[in-house]
């Protein structure tokens, strides 16, 4: 699969642009703040759905404009798709794929992308948030209809939320919240499937994980993925479980511990006023050399670690698309990296049908993955050269 045009008109800085691309590595060199970023975030807006840069869409929005235009035509063999997207501030968005319309949350079944940039480093850093969120998006790419359950499950935990809330105020008894049941078995359903669909990911992720790490760092290195799961624990951030604990259960069995751990923190919960069980409370847990890397992995390995995870979910998305390869975009990477990791992942990447490469200084980037190069100035192709 690869991105052969794109038309964008007032996303970002750019009132109008169009480029055609082939298949392949393509350079998009500038400095920064000119516009180069924005070209592949759009292409990556159409595989995703979501920006990797903002969590909202108005700043995708040209200052002064209504709406904002992506148009990618998209082609995998002798098959091509066009993919648009219309990002608007007063009204909902809408997408088309080939003039149909279709929901923005189902773009991922026609067009798939991977994006590694230096905001990844927070996969290894940051909070616990940020790796649900690398987790789900992938869940939803392998399998779109999850975008569904997912919402789903925000709006149960939502609202069994304002309920808990509601009972501490009132002073209710915990055995008069008879409606408090009827949303617990919603969010036992759907936390559920959110748990073992991650799970399997997490399983299938692993190997990828480790080969990607050893090919970017050089260096044999032990690398783990595992999850907190409060299903299985008191509900706060020390609750610790392995996802390989699942490997033996059904999804029933998963299920029944969801409910008892309600049961066992109903009190908590409405002292609380929250909900403290269920996926949006677990952890990607990620470990080098039996370490948490969080903490204790030193910015370099930081570094490879996320890139690691980001050329896995690739793999995966290898794996099970019917579209072939998903449109690899590593967005000013290379400048992190120093000559020996840049080779390296030169080669991890040589295999994908198209790989879309940012960078300030051309000269960062192995010249094998340069032989296509495009200039931006000021949100304006200027150069188109081979």
């Amino acid at each position: 699969m690869h991105v052969a045009h794109l038309t964008l008109a007032d996303f970002r800085n750019y009132e109008h642009a169009e480029i055609a691309l082939d298949p392949g590595a393509v350079l998009f060199v500038g400095r920064n703040g000119q516009g180069k970023t924005n070209l592949v975030e759009a292409i990556a807006y159409a595989g995703t759905a979501s920006s990797h840069r903002v969590s909202t869409d108005q700043a995708l929005i040209r200052f002064g404009a209504e709406s904002a235009i992506i148009r990618a035509r998209v082609h995998h063999d002798d098959r091509a798709i066009v993919v648009e997207i219309e990002l608007n501030r007063g009204s909902p968005n809408r997408a088309q794929v080939n003039h149909s319309a279709v929901r923005v949350r189902d773009l991922p079944r026609y067009f798939s992308s991977v994006v590694f940039a230096p905001e990844d480093l927070a996969l290894v850093r940051s909070d616990p948030a940020v790796r649900r969120g690398f987790l789900d998006s992938l869940v939803v790419q392998k399998t779109p209809r999850f975008a569904g359950v997912m919402a789903d499950y925000e709006r149960v935990v939502r609202q069994r939320n304002s309920l808990l809330k509601s009972a501490r105020a009132s002073r209710l008894p915990a055995d008069k919240l008879t409606t408090l049941d009827v949303w617990d078995d919603r969010l036992v359903s759907l936390g559920t499937e959110i748990i073992m669909a991650r799970a399997a990911l997490v399983n299938d992720l692993q190997p990828h994980v480790a080969r990607a790490y050893s090919a970017v760092a050089g260096d044999e290195h032990r690398t783990r993925l595992s999850m907190r799961l409060s299903v299985n624990g008191r509900g706060d951030d020390e609750a610790a479980t392995s996802v390989d604990d699942l490997a033996d259960d059904s999804a029933d069995q998963v299920a029944e511990r969801f409910r008892q751990a309600l049961i066992e923190n109903r009190r908590a919960e409405l002292d609380r006023a929250v909900t403290m069980i269920g996926p949006h409370r677990d952890d990607l847990v990620l470990e080098l050399n039996d370490l948490p890397a969080r903490g204790y992995a030193s910015h370099g390995e930081s570094w490879s670690y996320a890139l690691a995870l980001k050329l896995a979910s690739a793999e995966v998305l290898r794996e099970n698309a019917v579209a072939g390869d998903p449109v690899l975009i590593l967005d000013d990477v290379f400048a992190e990296l120093d000559e020996g990791r840049r080779e390296r992942l030169a080669d991890a990447v040589g295999g994908f049908e198209q790989v879309l490469i940012t960078a300030a200084v051309g000269a960062d980037v192995p010249e094998r993955l340069a032989a296509r190069r495009i200039s931006v100035v000021a949100g304006t192709i200027v150069q188109d050269e081979s």
